[in-house]
């Protein structure tokens, strides 16, 4: 069973690393590994605590973003009363591109979810997904230093010039952070940026769909959590999850003003040194 120590050091990693582009579920994989912790990681306890301190993150981001998410729900129900997206409503096309980029990872995740599971207990492959990630991640910086980026001041303006054609595109590369190891941000900010959009609007948007993938995975397994004598450590679970917390915010502050002038080459980097290493000790 988790301890309330290793649930502070897993919530407060996955809490810091889900927003950066360098995986959340990769590092608290791969750390009890390196730590010899006696954790199971296959067990449905282990699932739900990574589940239950990834939905904390999630309540970060609508807090974080909670004007932003009021104008898109607004700019949805507009839509759907009139049927179409009126010209010009920004945040009523930004609320469909959401729903159609979540639609990869929503359908491969259901489908799919048990064997990606099974890879919780994989840390050697999880540390190889990891400098996949990396290459990932310097890849997207490479082909965008290629194509001319238009000049956009405005975010949200760049991101609704998306096609949804575009945006099922990045959804897609959001779905690669289903393999432990590669990144939810990470695959997501690659894929704006090969969309042409510049660092600040791919992170953005990133973020934003970020959210409402969690919060799926939220309500599939954490209605476990109240179940009666399921012998879950719901105390170590709340703690992880308030830590977890915590650390969200301080990095979607950072990252938020990180991306208006920085790349992803250090995070790749990172990784492929991190996912090497990692798998030479775990071998």
């Amino acid at each position: 069973m988790i301890t309330y120590l290793q649930s502070i050091i897993l919530g407060g990693l996955q809490g810091f690393t889900e927003l950066f582009p360098i995986s959340s579920l990769g590092h608290t994989v791969i750390l009890p590994r390196l730590l010899g912790w006696s954790i199971d990681q296959s067990a449905e306890s282990f699932v739900i605590f990574l589940v239950a301190t990834h939905f904390a993150t999630a309540l970060v981001l609508v807090f974080f973003f909670w004007s932003d998410w009021w104008k898109i729900a607004f700019g949805f129900f507009r839509s759907v009363g009139a049927r179409r997206i009126p010209a010009g409503d920004t945040y009523a096309r930004l609320a469909w591109l959401i729903i159609i980029a979540t639609i990869p990872a929503g359908i491969l995740g259901l489908a799919l979810d048990k064997k990606f599971e099974e890879l919780f207990a994989a840390p050697a492959v999880v540390a190889l997904f990891l400098v996949g990630n990396g290459f990932l991640l310097y890849g997207a910086e490479i082909l965008r230093k290629r194509r001319s980026l238009p000049e956009h001041n405005d975010p949200d303006g760049a991101i609704v010039q998306l096609s949804f054609l575009q945006a099922l595109a990045i959804g897609s590369m959001q779905a690669l952070a289903l393999f432990p190891g590669f990144s939810r941000t990470g695959a997501a900010l690659a894929g704006g940026l090969l969309c042409k959009l510049n660092h600040e609007s791919a992170a953005r948007f990133s973020f934003l769909l970020a959210t409402p993938l969690i919060f799926a995975a939220a309500a599939l397994k954490l209605p476990k959590l109240f179940s009666a004598g399921n012998g879950l450590p719901l105390a170590q679970i709340l703690t992880g999850s308030v830590v977890s917390a915590i650390c969200a915010y301080f990095a979607i502050k950072y990252l938020t003003k990180y991306f208006k002038t920085n790349t992803l080459v250090p995070f790749a980097v990172y990784c492929v040194i991190a996912g090497v290493v990692s798998f030479i000790v775990i071998r």
